[in-house]
């Protein structure tokens, strides 16, 4: 039988391993219907309550753009109510994000922390909240915006 430490290790690798991927229906099944997420300490004012589906589609917007991208998870500080059904979990991240460009560097790096709020959904951990704490990046972040462009040509020749 599975922990629930373990449910909730698989439940973030899950996460990463989605948006890596851009397997947007495994990405998708992370998250509660609705998500309050807070990544503004990286792009201000990206912060709010989203529809999953939402969330997912501005992941389409960004990352089919890049060459590739790795989320790498670790540090893991778990927290479980199991009479609410209510976690939490924090989790070091180092996000890599690779574009080939001729404005520099092919690559940036983010790092810092997840901090998770999850609840149970039919027996399953689910994320209902996300925050992102920058603590630092390196390379070249234009490799961000040009991934932007890169998606949105991807998305308009496939509509």
């Amino acid at each position: 039988m599975t922990t629930d430490h373990e449910a909730i290790m698989s439940l973030m690798a899950r996460f990463a391993r989605g948006i890596d991927l851009r397997d947007w229906e495994l990405y998708r099944s992370v998250f509660t219907d609705e998500i309050d997420v807070d990544y503004s300490s990286y792009r201000p004012g990206n912060a709010g309550r989203f529809r999953a589906e939402e969330w997912v589609q501005r992941g389409r917007m960004l990352f089919p753009g890049l060459a590739a991208s790795q989320h790498f998870l670790s540090n893991y500080d778990i927290t479980v109510d199991s009479t609410a059904g209510t976690g939490r979990v924090i989790t070091y991240v180092r996000a890599e994000h690779v574009l080939p460009n001729a404005g520099g560097d092919a690559m940036f790096t983010i790092g810092g922390y997840y901090s998770d709020d999850l609840t149970r959904v039919d027996g399953e951990w689910r994320i209902c909240a996300k925050r992102l704490t920058v603590l630092w990046n390196s390379g070249n972040p234009l490799v961000l915006a040009l991934a932007r462009e890169r998606a949105a040509e991807l998305l308009a020749a496939t509509a």
